[in-house]
């Protein structure tokens, strides 16, 4: 008599499997410093630094008094003393902890920092026009590339959200950093006839989770 065959073990019913929970989305405002001795000689600063003018640093106090109507856990800050600065004047309104991270300093303009932008245009006026047709490449002489300053700052955020996800977290950066990201992020050529269009002293707004950027505000509010 042929014996009943063993019964198969039940298949495993993944619907019933409890869902893994989306990560939870950190919240970046990214501003640039305010203005400082040499933006407003107009000399490139790089990753130097001049103090905040005496109008910068009541920028600065305007823009803690306007930030106030959000809810922040932190601030992140380049280590640049402009950054810094900045932070600090706009943390007296908020009174928030801060942290600082190199990879949101401003591009590393080589041997073109500490001068005005005419002198580099008379005196390497060849040069500019092949750097700024380069888009991403563009790389002063002696300096690093957008891309490089994209992946650093890029990377700098992302890690941000690993060790505080779902915070809302304002950022202190440069203009550099902020084009950088805002061009990647709008998939965009980063030249003269393909750039996108970032206003002067305003609040800009990221997120990111599970390790992905998305460009949530461009310009979103004028700090004045």
């Amino acid at each position: 008599m042929k014996r009943p065959s063993a019964p198969h073990p039940n298949p495993i019913d993944r619907s019933r499997e409890p869902m893994q929970p989306e990560p939870a989305a950190t919240r970046f405002g990214l501003i640039r410093h305010a203005e400082t001795v040499w933006n407003r000689e107009r000399r490139v600063q790089g990753q130097m630094d001049s103090p905040l003018t005496p109008d910068g640093e009541q920028q600065a106090g305007r823009w803690g008094r306007a930030l106030q109507s959000f809810s922040w856990n932190r601030i992140l800050a380049s280590d640049t003393g402009r950054a810094v600065a900045t932070a600090a004047i706009i943390n007296a309104h908020l009174n928030l902890p801060i942290e600082t991270d190199p990879r949101l300093r401003e591009l590393d303009w080589g041997r073109w920092t500490t001068r005005t932008i005419a002198r580099i245009r008379a005196e390497d006026l060849d040069a500019v026009a092949a750097q700024e047709a380069a888009g991403w490449e563009f790389r002063p002489p002696g300096g690093e590339s957008r891309r490089q300053q994209l992946e650093r700052s890029r990377q700098a955020l992302i890690d941000a959200a690993g060790r505080r996800p779902g915070d809302s977290i304002l950022v202190v950066t440069h203009e550099g950093v902020i084009k950088g990201l805002a061009h990647h992020l709008c998939g965009q050529a980063y030249t003269a006839g393909e750039s996108v269009c970032l206003r002067p002293y305003h609040l800009h707004w990221l997120t990111v989770a599970g390790g992905h950027i998305a460009l949530t505000g461009l310009n979103a509010l004028s700090l004045g």
